[in-house]
């Protein structure tokens, strides 16, 4: 194919077809980069394709919580909740969130919801043992300084 027919994308004489950008995909690669910022206007973006995906919705949390939007990354988890009410992710992330604005009750919640039904990879064994430790530790009333919650 000519240089040509690449720039108009493999049609001559034809008008260009116009091509949707992957904004989750970019997304994704922006955050890997460390760009959470960038990342969020690219989440945002993919969102407004696609405003049920769980997926989005949880990782736009991922970002929000890196760059210190809490209220924000809450919010993003509670809509993926909403959209999936089993999501294990939303509900782990969440519990996290919450804890460190000391709302242990909220916390204990979505642990609990899920401790329910974990995911069941093999990566996924150390969430769940970091999970049921603070859960335990919630439930004997072990759990006072937030900055040990870090995920």
């Amino acid at each position: 194919m000519s240089w040509w027919s690449r720039l108009l994308g493999g049609k001559v004489g034809g008008s260009p077809k116009p091509q949707r950008l992957d904004y989750l995909s970019e997304a994704l690669a922006l955050e890997r980069q460390g760009d959470y910022d960038a990342a969020l206007t690219s989440y945002r973006l993919a969102l407004r394709d696609r405003p049920n995906d769980r997926r989005i919705l949880q990782n736009m949390a991922i970002a929000f919580s890196k760059t210190g939007q809490i209220e924000d990354a809450v919010r993003c988890y509670r809509r993926a909740l909403e959209v999936d009410p089993s999501s294990s992710g939303a509900h782990y992330g969440l519990a996290f969130l919450l804890l460190k604005r000391k709302d242990w009750a909220g916390g204990e919640y979505h642990l609990e919801a899920f401790l329910s039904h974990p995911p069941s990879s093999p990566e996924a064994e150390r969430w769940v043992r970091h999970a049921e430790t603070t859960l335990g530790r919630l439930q004997r009333g072990e759990i006072e300084v937030t900055s040990e919650l870090e995920t």
